[in-house]
């Protein structure tokens, strides 16, 4: 398990993901985009379902953190628990080969087993490393006591109660805070736009950082660079 974690120590890892009407999905493009970003150097990839994640165990042996999500997701997605919701998708995603398993840590009320449950079942019956994606420090907090393996903030600013910092910002504050108060190590993910925002991510203590949209999602990477660019007539 830590030889495992090691290998993300100080580095950077790339989630691949896209929804079923992306061109990116179609004709296996998603796996080439696997094989582009491990060429570039990334450390570690993020991919959902099992089908992704069997197909990039065939071409890489880099860590490879396995989530479930709905595609595509609920209208109602900040205020429910869709990352890998239940006990059945942690097993499926190891049973795939998942490395590492991410699954949503927050306080919200879930679909079958509690968190508590939850953690106790998936670390005395299953081999993976547990990966909890919470939106604050107290949820952060609450998994480090419940014995998880990795934090990372991929949810802050995607559940009801911290929707005021969708912004253009990692949330840092979070980071730093879950740093300072935990001995596990701490992933920043979460919009990771720049090289700068890595450079401090790694400064303030974060062991690795998660990149997605900014890599890997030519659409939404598209509509960014139009909609910050619009010129005034």
């Amino acid at each position: 398990m830590q030889h495992t974690i090691s290998k993300i120590e100080k580095k950077i890892i790339v989630s691949c993901q896209a929804s079923l009407d992306e061109p990116i999905y179609k004709n296996n493009c998603l796996m080439s985009i696997v094989e582009s970003v491990i060429q570039g150097g990334a450390a570690g990839l993020r991919l959902a379902g099992k089908n992704d994640i069997s197909n990039a165990k065939q071409i890489t042996d880099i860590p490879i953190i396995g989530i479930t999500k709905p595609d595509p997701l609920p209208h109602n997605w900040n205020e429910i628990v869709y990352i890998t919701p239940t006990y059945k998708d942690i097993e499926q995603l190891t049973d795939a080969g998942a490395d590492i398993i991410a699954f949503d840590g927050t306080s919200r009320n879930r679909p079958q087993e509690n968190l508590e449950e939850l953690i106790y079942k998936a670390k005395n019956n299953l081999s993976s490393i547990l990966m909890a994606d919470i939106s604050t420090l107290e949820e952060g907090l609450n998994c480090f006591k419940l014995g998880i393996d990795i934090i990372s903030t991929t949810l802050s600013g995607y559940t009801n109660h911290t929707l005021k910092k969708n912004n253009d910002e990692p949330d840092f504050e979070l980071l730093q805070g879950l740093v300072k108060n935990t001995d596990c190590p701490i992933i920043l993910e979460g919009r990771i736009w720049t090289p700068e925002h890595v450079k401090k991510a790694f400064s303030l203590g974060a062991y690795a950082v998660v990149i997605g949209s900014a890599i890997t999602r030519p659409k939404l990477i598209t509509e960014r660079f139009i909609k910050n660019s619009k010129v005034d007539k």
